[in-house]
């Protein structure tokens, strides 16, 4: 796990290898145990190393045989050893025992091929000298970030958008039109930031950088082939041999792995499985003062029966608050999900331990976890019985009613599925978040930004939607880049062996009835009966509680309450909101009147952040 940076040669810059040390010292974090650098007449790369395979040789920026190609790369390829075999009998010649070296050699065997040969979490570029061009990709479910900046013949690209702040001809600009999506959503949900001029290279796609234009293609696609004819003792088997293998190859390592360990049975299905190859795993948690609120007893009750060591640590109210700015900052972009904060005090935790640790991100969106999931089968079997004049007919007469029971669900049942979408409108309704804005700003409905990935898939169950969208959405803005960035800000790898290749092909064959199951309202059904051969049924049939965190309950504390006010009332909230609203929000929650945790906490982080980016830095 590393980062990397680079940008190509311009006037402006007169002292290439200075910019790119700064802009490589900008994330240190991510790679601590070594530097190294490459600069030639037309393009500058940086690397910082964390040091994980080939403890000795590994470093980057990695050349060729004769020089001619450079590359620079963050990830783990698993399968780096049967490439590396299958390379070199075609001739190539390694310098370093490291699965770095494996994609530069592929490239050069397989050009842009070598992607579909790949399995594992990467980020990488590589720079052909001979042809002047620049060749980049990220990892089919973007578990590393890939960012590039594009602007007046400028480019570059990076790990972090942080490192940018050290390139000169930065022009660093707040995208204020992109403020509506992030109410809405809790992050940018397509290919922009909210930075002017810098993208998100998304998962599965690569890039071309030559002659000063730039092309990015998707090299892979998620195809949903559901086998009907299988029976869930089949998946069961099916999951059990294939995940066995993933995490086996996900603790490939020079350095001890440990696994990340809450109370559901994702987490706890890997820890059995890593457990029966290293009987002394070391097993870390996380949790509260306030019980309600903690995970701790559950995941303390598992780590006993199966007979590992858990390390565990709590977070405190004043910890969790004063850590904000420091997390906004590695954030790069404000991400109001409270989840982070105690997953980063985990990984500071962990940190002092090991170097690697295993998780278990990607599980419900692979599987069928959410619960949003079930309601798209309801709304499915809804649709099936009642036409849409029907439905639409229905939909308007209930709008217009008093509240009653299943009002909200006649309402939606009138929608499309991209309509009804209920990440869309995460946080708040496009109606509700303009009232909030100091100046107009004009925004697509937030469904709009999620239809192009529905429309991709109309074909399939409204459930096998919504987890497609999920994985190109959700999963990717929110929940692997908080799991990146809060490990990497403690120079911690995070592997995630569901988001694996071969799992992902073997979900995709699964029917809807075996992931999310609404007639029975259950979810990961074929993963729950895997799982419940090998852990305490407790365990496996565990309803999903996620990070379950405390701040509703301290943001009506009056420590907590002022210091949220305070920000509510300070120029950049001025700036940018209208705070008698804020405050407004903030006041009804504290009375009890409303519970508008989410919404205050939006605010609150977008405050955090801006300060953190454009006063302080």
């Amino acid at each position: 796990m590393c980062g990397f940076i680079g940008f190509m040669n311009t006037p402006e810059v007169t002292d290439s290898p200075g910019v790119i040390r700064a802009m490589a010292d900008r994330i240190i974090h991510r790679g601590p145990d070594d530097a190294d650098y490459y600069v030639d007449e037309k393009i500058s790369l940086g690397f910082r190393r964390l040091s994980i395979i080939d403890l000795e040789g590994g470093r980057q920026p990695i050349l060729n045989e004769d020089n001619s190609k450079a590359l620079v790369f963050n990830g783990e390829i698993y399968n780096y050893q049967s490439l590396r075999e299958e390379l070199q009998k075609k001739g190539h010649v390694f310098t370093t025992k490291s699965d770095s070296e494996t994609i530069l050699h592929g490239y050069e065997e397989y050009g842009k091929e070598i992607l579909q040969k790949l399995r594992g979490m990467f980020a990488f570029v590589i720079w052909d000298k001979k042809a002047q061009k620049l060749f980049g990709a990220r990892d089919i479910f973007g578990i590393k970030p890939f960012y590039y900046y594009q602007k007046n013949g400028q480019f570059f690209f990076g790990s972090e958008i942080k490192s940018f702040l050290s390139h000169p001809a930065f022009e660093k600009e707040l995208d204020e039109e992109r403020i509506p999506e992030y109410l809405s959503y809790e992050y940018i949900p397509n290919e922009k930031t909210i930075f002017k001029n810098v993208y998100k290279l998304p998962g599965a796609h690569y890039l071309e950088y030559e002659k000063g234009k730039l092309k990015t293609e998707r090299y892979y696609r998620i195809e949903y082939r559901p086998e009907e004819d299988k029976s869930l003792e089949y998946w069961e088997d099916a999951i059990t041999r294939e995940f066995s293998e993933s995490v086996a190859m996900h603790q490939i390592s020079d350095v001890e792995v440990g696994c990340f360990l809450s109370s559901g049975v994702d987490s706890s299905y890997v820890v059995k499985e890593i457990s029966k190859g290293t009987k002394k795993v070391k097993t870390f948690s996380v949790g509260y003062e306030e019980e309600k609120y903690s995970e701790l007893p559950y995941a303390q009750d598992f780590s006993s029966v199966v007979g590992v060591p858990n390390i565990s640590n709590k977070v405190s109210a004043d910890e969790f608050f004063d850590a904000m700015p420091e997390i906004q900052y590695f954030m790069d972009e404000p991400l109001p999900n409270p989840s982070e904060i105690p997953l980063y005090f985990l990984a500071k935790n962990a940190r002092k331990y090991v170097k690697v640790v295993l998780s278990g991100e990607g599980a419900d969106e692979l599987f069928g976890g959410y619960p949003m999931y079930l309601q798209g089968g309801h709304f499915q079997r809804y649709c099936k019985k009642i036409p849409r004049p029907l439905r639409k007919l229905a939909g308007a007469v209930a709008k217009r009613c008093p509240e009653f029971k299943g009002k909200h669900f006649i309402v939606r049942g009138a929608m499309e599925p991209y309509q009804r979408f209920m990440r869309a409108n995460y946080v708040f309704q496009s109606e509700e978040r303009q009232k909030f804005l100091k100046r107009p700003i004009t925004s697509s409905l937030p469904e709009e930004y999620s239809k192009r990935y529905f429309d991709e898939v109309s074909n399939l169950d409204e459930p096998t939607q919504l987890q497609y969208v999920d994985m190109h959405t959700w999963m990717i803005y929110d929940i692997l880049l908080k799991a990146d960035r809060m490990s990497m800000a403690n120079s911690l790898e995070l592997r995630v062996p569901f988001l694996d290749k071969k799992m992902l092909e073997l979900s995709t064959r699964i029917p809807s009835r075996f992931r999310a199951d609404c007639t029975t309202e259950t979810t990961k059904k074929a993963l729950r009966s895997a799982a419940i051969k090998q852990l305490p049924e407790r365990t496996a049939n565990k309803k999903k509680l996620g990070f379950p965190v405390p701040l509703s309950d301290w943001l009506r504390e009056d420590k907590y309450y002022e210091k949220v006010k305070q920000a509510f009332q300070s120029e950049t909230a001025e700036k940018f909101f209208v705070t008698k609203e804020l405050l407004a929000l903030l006041d009804a929650h504290k009375a009890g009147k409303a519970f508008n945790m989410q919404k205050i906490w939006s605010f609150y982080t977008f405050i955090i952040w801006y300060e953190e980016f454009f006063i302080k830095n």
